[in-house]
């Protein structure tokens, strides 16, 4: 679809390298350990799971059109349904 994948988080080189081997990931995974990119993107968000609070990464896609501006942004993004809504969205800009 001639479109460039990347993924983000705010884990350690290390944690991204090993996740990247067990699921065998062909596409480049950032690093964001101060969150500064998480920022500006407003994804840094407190969660909480099991009655205890935390900050962390809101799972979320964002596609940059050909023009470099942001065409779609999907938060809160649950994986089962996720690649078709991505695969339909990106097909939209092209």
């Amino acid at each position: 679809m001639n479109a460039v994948v990347m993924g983000i988080s705010p884990d350690s080189l290390q944690s991204h390298q090993k996740f990247k081997k067990k699921y065998e990931l062909t596409y480049p995974l950032l690093v964001d350990e101060e969150h500064h990119v998480a920022d500006a993107y407003d994804v840094w968000k407190e969660k909480s799971m099991y009655g205890l609070t935390y900050w962390g990464n809101e799972r979320t896609t964002v596609i940059i059109g050909p023009d470099g501006r942001i065409a779609r942004i999907f938060r809160k993004v649950k994986v089962p349904e996720h690649v078709q809504e991505v695969t339909q969205a990106v097909s939209e800009l092209t």
